[in-house]
């Protein structure tokens, strides 16, 4: 038997300890170790990729934008999402929920990965080769009626990255490997810090706040989202096996983070980088206070559950330390006003703007993996 305290949306640092195995130190913190290298991945060069999303100008690029409102909402949304899941796989038989669950996170892996891969793609891809424009057009109705409801343009640069994002989400359906889960988790979550953005300082405190509570009851105060999870496989978090040393790629034992615990903190971080570049002093205080807030709390939280042998929700070390060291160092520097005020600290009044400018014409949209 496995114990696996996992919980859905990614909120705590697992330890999946098979009976007949015990970690070694050396491999504990191999993977503990590896797990908070990969986790500051997305974060770091998702950050930095919100500031050229942010900049950007053409209306098929803007990212999602979250306002106060979606915040203090989000907690209740996936509250009602969470228990939701937990009656399907009570009623539902769990093998045709994952199967379906398998092929939705097949395509979303897909286009995630592809997403992430372009930049590197524009720039190593040959000069020698002709590069071709495509599109994918869905519509609706006929005529004046008629309404676009897919309309994904790409090139020969993003079908490469769609064929290398093909290959690894058939690896996952027909494997189910870890390397290929973290592929798929990885472009995930720098997905998401990249195009998800946070509208200014006191929305991000509504949201970690929010998520603080939510994910604090729904570990201690009920068994829900440990159900969920043990029935849940989809690529919804970071793994890396505690026995890889003895057994190689084929190790089981795994650690585990999820997605939850980057992502969230991740879009904070994002935006103090965005208020660093506002400020116009040519220096990133709010970004590396913020960077190693998360250092450590994602290291508190991995102390505290390997010494008390439980599972711990991470954000309940992340939350504090992500506002509060920013904040501190805004009291020492005397910014506090500006950190809060909801100006262009998140660039997102720059945002609104050509936003409200390119309403007026038509919206052709790149499908994006947030948007979905």
């Amino acid at each position: 038997k496995r114990t696996l305290p996992h919980r859905l949306n990614g909120t705590d640092v697992l330890n999946a300890t098979a009976a007949k195995f015990v970690a070694t130190p050396e491999g504990t913190a191999l993977a503990y170790g590896s797990l908070l290298f990969m986790a500051l991945l997305p974060i770091f060069f998702g950050a930095l990729r919100s500031v050229t999303c942010s900049k950007s100008k053409n209306s098929s690029d803007m990212p999602e934008t979250i306002t106060g409102r979606d915040a203090a909402r989000f907690p209740i949304i996936a509250s009602c999402t969470l228990f939701g899941l937990y009656l399907f796989f009570k009623v539902f038989s769990q093998e045709y929920i994952n199967l379906l669950l398998s092929m939705y996170f097949f395509v979303l892996g897909i286009l995630a990965l592809a997403h992430t891969l372009s930049p590197l793609m524009a720039k190593v891809f040959p000069a020698s080769i002709p590069i071709k424009q495509y599109q994918l057009l869905f519509t609706q109705g006929s005529g004046e009626a008629k309404e676009e409801v897919v309309n994904y343009e790409f090139d020969t640069k993003d079908l490469v990255c769609l064929v290398i994002g093909g290959v690894v989400g058939v690896w996952y359906v027909l494997k189910k490997h870890w390397v290929a889960n973290n592929l798929f988790g990885l472009a995930f979550a720098l997905n998401g810090v990249e195009l998800l953005h946070l509208n200014n300082v006191c929305t991000g405190c509504i949201l970690l706040g929010g998520l603080f509570v939510y994910d604090v009851f729904w570990v201690f105060g009920t068994n829900v989202m440990v159900t969920v999870a043990r029935s849940f496989e989809a690529p919804i978090k970071l793994v890396f096996p505690q026995d890889l040393l003895e057994r190689g790629m084929d190790a089981s034992n795994f650690a585990m983070l999820g997605l939850g615990d980057i992502v969230i903190p991740g879009i904070f971080i994002a935006l103090l980088l965005r208020f660093d570049i506002s400020l116009k002093k040519n220096s990133r205080t709010y970004f590396y206070a913020s960077f190693l807030a998360y250092i450590f709390g994602l290291g508190l939280t991995i102390f505290i559950m390997h010494t008390f042998k439980h599972a711990q929700p991470a954000l309940l070390y992340l939350v504090p330390a992500c506002i509060g060291f920013p904040v501190l160092v805004a009291l020492i520097k005397g910014e506090v006003t500006e950190m809060f005020s909801g100006s262009p600290a998140s660039l997102a009044s720059s945002m609104d703007a050509v936003a409200m400018a390119t309403s007026s014409s038509p919206r052709r949209r790149r499908l994006q993996p947030t948007s979905v």
